[in-house]
């Protein structure tokens, strides 16, 4: 039986309930919920494995961005049943990968934003109302399929202390001054519920790599100015040659305050932005198949931490 679905756009209450069913499913998942939002929506991860080395994989940054929560999801269950089997997920042994790695997942960065474009939050509903009066001061951007932001108009990954000044200084020099759907930085550095959980988890659990899923491009960042990671650049070759995407810089206008750049900054170890899929935000879920299959072996690849060999394109 499969659980995690892939032909429905994801909500908050759907990915607790899959977790939920995970957990049921395969008791040697854990999770925890890090943080609830303004909204009281929960921000929950899901592990999987055991072993010494820690990884941290996120999705859902941008609420249009939500089809990135489901590859963490679907790679959740095909591990664990690879694990509860016996078996194999892209060609490595999965109870060998669990007992080298923990790989910790939090598939909703932003539940609210997520219920906003996912239909979960219909008109008429308060917190519809109030992101649709925060739109209305950027009209150019369509509603709610525009909308990145959380539910209080804070871009969520513009929010860390890595160039933040920056990266005001550039959006607001853009027209992007107050909240609204996208690109709005905040008042300050980790001032939303979102942001500051995600901090303060990642410094508990001091991974030694971090994903971060976004769409879309097609594109791998695993810079921040001019840090100098070890190891960085040559696992980033292997991503790009096991997912067909690009190993790329980011833009100038979109180079500071991210989560990636945060970690690199504080942890000086191999962090990275996954633009996954290409076309227009929200992309389509008759995407998926392909997004996921592109991205299998970046998951591997970085919860092993080096390139094997194994693991080949999956294609």
């Amino acid at each position: 039986m499969t659980i995690v679905q892939t032909d429905v756009p994801i909500t908050s209450a759907s990915n607790s309930r899959m977790i939920g069913e995970l957990l049921q499913m395969y008791p040697f998942l854990r999770s925890e919920t890090i943080a609830t939002t303004a909204f009281q929506r929960p921000i929950q991860t899901l592990v999987a494995g055991s072993g010494p080395r820690k990884v941290l994989f996120t999705a859902a940054h941008h609420a249009n961005e939500w089809i990135t929560a489901l590859i963490l999801l679907r790679f959740a269950e095909e591990l664990a049943n690879a694990i509860a089997e016996g078996g194999r997920i892209g060609d490595i042994d999965a109870r060998e990968l669990a007992g080298r790695v923990t790989i910790y997942m939090i598939p909703l960065v932003d539940p609210d934003g997520v219920d906003l474009v996912t239909g979960a939050i219909q008109p008429g509903n308060i917190q519809y109302d109030l992101a649709q009066r925060l739109s209305q001061d950027y009209p150019s951007i369509p509603f709610p399929s525009g909308w990145k932001a959380n539910l209080l108009g804070v871009d969520l990954n513009l929010q860390y202390p890595a160039g933040w000044l920056r990266a005001r200084e550039i959006k607001f020099s853009q027209g992007f001054t107050t909240p609204g759907p996208r690109d709005y930085v905040g008042r300050a550095p980790l001032n939303q519920f979102e942001t500051r959980a995600l901090a303060e988890y990642t410094e508990f659990l001091d991974p030694a790599l971090m994903l971060a899923y976004h769409t879309q491009g097609g594109e791998i960042y695993w810079q921040f100015m001019d840090i100098p990671v070890p190891g960085a650049e040559d696992l980033g070759k292997a991503f790009a040659r096991v997912s067909g995407y690009v190993l790329a810089e980011p833009a100038e206008s979109s180079s500071y305050a991210g989560f990636k750049d945060w970690f690199i900054q504080k942890f000086r170890r191999p962090g990275y932005t996954i633009e996954a899929g290409r076309g227009e935000n929200p992309l389509p879920l008759s995407q998926f198949e392909e997004i996921y299959r592109d991205n299998l072996g970046i998951l591997l690849l970085a919860a092993l931490g080096e390139d094997t060999g194994e693991i080949q394109p999956q294609r």
